[in-house]
Formats: C-alpha cells, sequence, structure tokens
C-alpha cells in the first residue's frame, strides 16, 4: 500500500486482526518518505510485516516510472533503518523453497544445507557453491513468491503504453459496487501466465490497454480468496487463503486500494485439502 496514506489503508484492512502500534505507524510515516528521498523512488509501498521466532521483519517496496520494472525492495528490524536486499533470481527462489519452518528475525541466521534436500545438497556442494543460504535471501525469495502469488491491483487502475511501459491510470476512479465483488475485476500485478495462453477469439472483448494482466477467476486451487464487505459495505477485501496475512482492500468509487501481508512468510501448502 502506498506508504502517503499509510495509516488510512491499515484501518481499512485492519479488519482481520492485524496492524502496527501507534508508535509504529509513527515512525514509518516519517522513515518512509525519507526512504523515497534517499532513494530516489518514484513511489515507495509499504509492503507489510513477516514475523520471525527473534524479530520482525518490516518491508518496503521502491518503484520508478514504470511500475512494471522490478522493484527495489528493502527490509527493516525497528521501522527506522533500512537495508538494500539483493535482487531476487531463479535460484534463490528454488532454494528458498525447500526450507520449511518459521524465520528467525535475524538477516544473517544461515539454513545449512542438512536442514534442507540432502540430493539438491550435494549437487550444490558439486557445483562449488555455497553450503548454507542466510535468511535474507530466503527473505527477497519469499517477497517476490508471495507478490507473483497474491500481489493484486483493481482492474484500469494501471495502463499499458504502446511502448510496453506500466503507468497508473489518471483516469482510474474505482470499481462499480457490483464489479468490486467480482474476482474477475482483480488482477495479478506480476508478468501474465494465463492470458498468453488465451485464443484470439477469447482476447476479441480484451482492452489491451487495461486487460494486459491474469485475472485471479482462474487461480488454483479455486476457494482460495474471500471476498467480504466490512465498514458498513463500504469496503471491499480480499483475503488470500493460499498465503495466510495477505489483506487486499479497494473502497468502491474511488481511487483508495492496495494490499499488506501481515504473516510468518509460510505458504498454506494444505489448502487443497481444506477445501
Amino acid at each position: 500500500m502506498d506508504a502517503a496514506s499509510l495509516p488510512a489503508a491499515l484501518e481499512l484492512a485492519a479488519g482481520g486482526g492485524a496492524g502496527l502500534s501507534p508508535e509504529k505507524r509513527a515512525v514509518l510515516g516519517s522513515s518512509l518518505l525519507l526512504l523515497q528521498r534517499d532513494y530516489r523512488f518514484d513511489r515507495v509501498w509499504f509492503w507489510g510485516c513477516i514475523q520471525g521466532v527473534r524479530g520482525a521483519y518490516y518491508i518496503a517496496e521502491g518503484l520508478g516510472p514504470d511500475r512494471a520494472a522490478p522493484r527495489s525492495r528493502l527490509y527493516s528490524l525497528n521501522c527506522v533503518e533500512w537495508s538494500l536486499l539483493p535482487p531476487v533470481t531463479k535460484e534463490m527462489i528454488a532454494q528458498a523453497e525447500q526450507l520449511t519452518g518459521r524465520f528467525q528475525g535475524d538477516p544473517s541466521f544461515a539454513y545449512e544445507f542438512s536442514e534442507i534436500n540432502a540430493e539438491d545438497a550435494e549437487k550444490l556442494i558439486e557445483g562449488g557453491k555455497e553450503t548454507s543460504i542466510k535468511e535474507e535471501i530466503r527473505l527477497v525469495a519469499t517477497i517476490e513468491q508471495i507478490d507473483r502469488a497474491v500481489g493484486i491491483i483493481p482492474r484500469g487502475a494501471f495502463v499499458k503504453t504502446p511502448l510496453q511501459s506500466v503507468h497508473e491510470n489518471r483516469n482510474f476512479e474505482g470499481l462499480s459496487f457490483t464489479e468490486a465483488k467480482k474476482l474477475s475485476s482483480y488482477f495479478h500485478f506480476t508478468e501474465p501466465v494465463n492470458l498468453k495462453n488465451k485464443t484470439l477469439l477469447e482476447k476479441a472483448d480484451l482492452d489491451p490497454s487495461t486487460d494486459f494482466l491474469d485475472s485471479l477467476e482462474h487461480d488454483v486451487p479455486q476457494g482460495s480468496w474471500t471476498v467480504q464487505l466490512e465498514k458498513g459495505g463500504t469496503v471491499v477485501v480480499l483475503r488470500s487463503l493460499l498465503w495466510l496475512g495477505l489483506t487486499f482492500y479497494h473502497v468502491p468509487m474511488t481511487k483508495q486500494y492496495g494490499y499488506i501481508y501481515f504473516g510468518n512468510g509460510e505458504k498454506n501448502l494444505d489448502l487443497p485439502f481444506m477445501l
């Protein structure tokens, strides 16, 4: 969610019980603005918090003019001092997927390969690669996984130009109350997968400037999202059952929307058996 409107946004997304203390909100309000100035970001989003055993990681994302470009990710242990995370790679994600259990809350903590998969560890050792993974690497890989799987935006909030860059749609005035309750009105804010497999006939009714992403209606497994009306029916809230702790909110007929994550950074692998 946008750092500039953080206090109001946290109130709208607080229906699930997660949130920040007044002290943390006040500190973040100042430090995120300084972060945007120091790193010269076009926009800063407060991504959320991953709770570890001994501490919590507060995550922010810095964006440039092209909203689809790779984002800079930073973490803080106290909401004041921020550290830049390394760019994520496929290898990092593959390594992080082998890890289970809670985060420790210490970015220098090393997961030994004995805690992962013996066969994968042997291959990495033979290749002369590191025999352990720092929690900092697991952190950035987990953030990337969550953004890809459940980072969402309303339909029409962003537009794609003929030059293939993505910008915020200045004409976006929010979804109607009817459309806001449909999963098809929300898109994954990441590289589309299902869209590329659609036929020309299926794409005929799509607007290439706004319908350039995958919608939530075809997410697997079906039922991985809950849609609720809160605040007296004035706010539409979507929650992910796949990554528990991810909350998206949108106030219909307004530009207010965003998502935030408050969780332990573990995927709900039991979801297919719970539905």
